[in-house]
């Protein structure tokens, strides 16, 4: 058999002609497209390593990886965890200052939120009655409530939250992470999406853009797929011997490394050995990796796995888990689309909620009993959030001047409420946290100096916060 491809490769093949030789030869090869567009490519960083061989922070990091929890849509702050009595108060009279500019349509008067808010905890934090479980966790959790973004569309806000421009196609802040830190596992992506969106921006949310193709997240299912159909596809191949498929790969890879040779350096093509090489790497460790049915029956119930309501989002939770926990750098998990509440919003909010509660609660007490929630920090939130003036009867517009998010372990304060918006919840008002300013920090957490981890692309440097973006102490602990 060797004797065969040493004589093949010394001559001339084109790759129609290679694909005709190996013909089924190795499912790996399908992977090629979820781990990067050929326009893009590895890179060494002239370490001769791979392009996710772990690299080390700029200084001391606080947290070696993120779980991101996507709500997708716009959860309203002042319905989750931004109390407003005076809303309450002043319900169905005028919002007593400027409105911001009409969204998608009219506003109208003030709407009360139409569930109680409490306090838990040593800390005391407020939060609604749609999230009775996580509300047990507060003293762990770092409370963002003067959120602020540009952008009042979700495609421009999703963009804007995920890759810092609203406008430009730009790297997601996990390729940007990827990119700065490589993977702790060198048999899986660095960066993962679960059940991705694909609107408002679609895979530009989780895409390298210019950046070497293997530091995109590489989607498993996406929205519409049942998460327990979400699956790595061609993972596995049964047809073909393993020692056979690694033959396939050192042939193919030998062609690849000759034109390299002969044309100099070519990003699309480093970029496809470094794809075949890592997708081979997977099938060793992937269909283990998504197989939960080694977890206990305690676990499954933990994270609503024998409940249809929180079965789906429960899953998605386990798997970030179990990714985290094998070293995948950076994890996403989407609850897609299904916040963006113009009308409906007690019966809607208070479904997802119920979806997601449990889920999220079951993800947290996991990682702090494992000894992971110290250095894996956790990101709960939205693209933007709601107005408390009322569209319709009963509906909120989108609003990106105020709204909250949560973080969890991975160096931040816990128990820490931060920042406030005005009596209504309308503008942030006292420690304004733009999503630059949240990237600059989630970087710094990883030990990340936001203006050093920058890439040169078309004549110039970029980096996630590009001209923008401060560290915010003040969640730090």
């Amino acid at each position: 058999m060797n004797r065969h491809w040493n004589s093949y490769l010394n001559r001339t093949a084109s790759r129609r002609e290679l694909l005709r030789a190996s013909s089924a030869g190795f499912g790996g090869l399908a992977l090629a497209g979820l781990l990067g567009s050929e326009a893009q490519a590895a890179t060494t960083n002239g370490s001769g390593a791979g392009p996710l061989a772990v690299r080390p922070p700029h200084f001391t990091p606080r947290a070696k990886r993120v779980i991101f929890l996507f709500m997708h849509g716009g959860p309203s702050q002042v319905d989750t965890f931004d109390y407003k009595p005076l809303l309450k108060r002043d319900h169905g009279k005028p919002l007593p200052f400027a409105k911001r500019k009409v969204v998608s349509a009219e506003t109208f008067n003030l709407l009360q939120s139409p569930w109680q808010f409490r306090q838990y905890g040593q800390s005391g934090a407020w939060v609604s009655d749609l999230f009775p479980k996580i509300a047990s966790h507060v003293d762990d959790l770092c409370i963002v409530k003067s959120m602020w973004g540009s952008n009042s569309r979700h495609g421009g806000a999703l963009l804007e939250l995920h890759t810092g421009s609203d406008t430009f196609v730009r790297p997601s802040m996990g390729s940007w992470i990827t990119y700065g830190l490589g993977s702790e596992n060198q048999s899986m992506p660095g960066y993962i999406t679960i059940c991705a969106s694909q609107s408002h921006g679609g895979a530009n949310n989780f895409g390298s853009a210019f950046l070497p193709a293997p530091y995109a997240g590489t989607p498993v299912g996406s929205v519409g797929v049942p998460a327990r159909d979400a699956r790595i596809p061609f993972i596995e191949n049964r047809e073909t011997p393993r020692q056979i498929q690694r033959m396939e790969i050192d042939y193919t890879q030998a062609l690849n490394r000759r034109q390299l040779e002969s044309t100099g350096p070519d990003r699309a093509l480093e970029g496809r050995i470094e794809s075949f090489e890592l997708a081979f790497r997977m099938q060793s460790e992937a269909p283990e990796l998504q197989d939960i049915s080694g977890e206990s029956e305690v676990t499954r119930k933990m994270y609503g796995l024998d409940n249809p309501v929180t079965e789906d989002f429960g899953r998605q939770c386990l798997m970030a888990r179990r990714l985290s926990e094998r070293g995948v750098r950076f994890v996403q998990v989407s609850h897609t689309y299904k916040w963006d509440q113009h009308a409906n919003l007690k019966r809607d909010h208070e479904q997802n909620a119920r979806e997601v509660d449990q889920p999220i609660s079951a993800l947290l007490t996991d990682l702090k009993g494992r000894g992971l929630l110290n250095d894996t920090l956790v990101l709960w939130g939205g693209e933007f959030g709601r107005t408390p003036t009322a569209q319709g009867s009963d509906g909120r517009d989108h609003n990106p001047e105020a709204f909250t998010m949560w973080l969890a372990g991975g160096g931040v304060k816990p128990g820490l409420s931060f920042g406030a918006t005005d009596d209504y919840g309308y503008y942030s008002v006292e420690n304004k946290v733009h999503f630059h300013d949240l990237h600059a920090t989630m970087l710094h957490l990883l030990g990340l100096d936001h203006l050093k981890l920058t890439y040169r692309y078309a004549g110039r440097d970029f980096r996630l916060t590009d001209v923008h973006g401060n560290v915010v102490h003040g969640l730090l602990a």
